[in-house]
């Protein structure tokens, strides 16, 4: 096809907004496609070679974590399941996935709503998603009060904060798909 006939068809225009939420439903489904893959882990192991980054949001209402760790990212926190983790569980009624991790030598079981989380990567297929935080409800707020964890105070050793996600790996992101037609690449 020519760029004509791509512009004729609208390839090339913006997409206009849609009363249908398209990109409601990709989300979820590449949350769903996230959610097997813990949930896979979880009974089966993980693979040789897989891990997972995953970030979330550590002031989002329904995240146990210890106060320490909260404190040294009061706001987002990568964790990578690799070689050290265990009981890792997704509870799909509560819509939270619980992991325990060693921070400085101080075993901790995260709980993390899945609305908190905003990405999930296996670099190792070079899988990256990015997921947008729904607005808390103000209720959750003001309902906010995960208790500190007493009994970690010490700062983790440098070898066990948490990584970044890698900057090899490609982000899949919904606006990569808006401007783009079937035919283009």
């Amino acid at each position: 096809m020519s760029d004509d006939h791509d512009e004729e068809n609208g390839f090339d225009a913006v997409i206009p907004d849609s009363l249908i939420p398209y990109d409601a439903w990709i989300e979820d489904a590449y949350r769903e496609v996230m959610l097997r893959a813990l949930d896979h882990v979880g009974a089966e192991g993980l693979p040789d070679g897989h891990h997972f980054y995953i970030t979330f949001l550590t002031n989002w209402p329904g995240v146990d974590m210890p106060a320490r760790l909260r404190a040294q990212y009061p706001h987002e926190i990568t964790i990578v399941l690799q070689h050290q983790f265990w009981d890792l569980k997704v509870d799909r009624a509560a819509q939270t996935v619980s992991v325990g991790l060693s921070f400085g030598g101080v075993g901790s079981i995260l709980v993390i709503p899945v609305a908190a989380i905003t990405a999930f990567a296996d670099p190792h297929v070079r899988l990256a998603l990015r997921f947008t935080a729904p607005e808390p409800d103000e209720e959750e707020e003001a309902d906010e009060t995960t208790p500190p964890d007493a009994g970690a105070t010490a700062p983790a050793p440098a070898g066990d904060e948490p990584a970044e996600t890698p900057a090899s790996s490609q982000v899949v992101s919904l606006a990569a798909f808006r401007k783009k037609g079937p035919n283009q690449g």
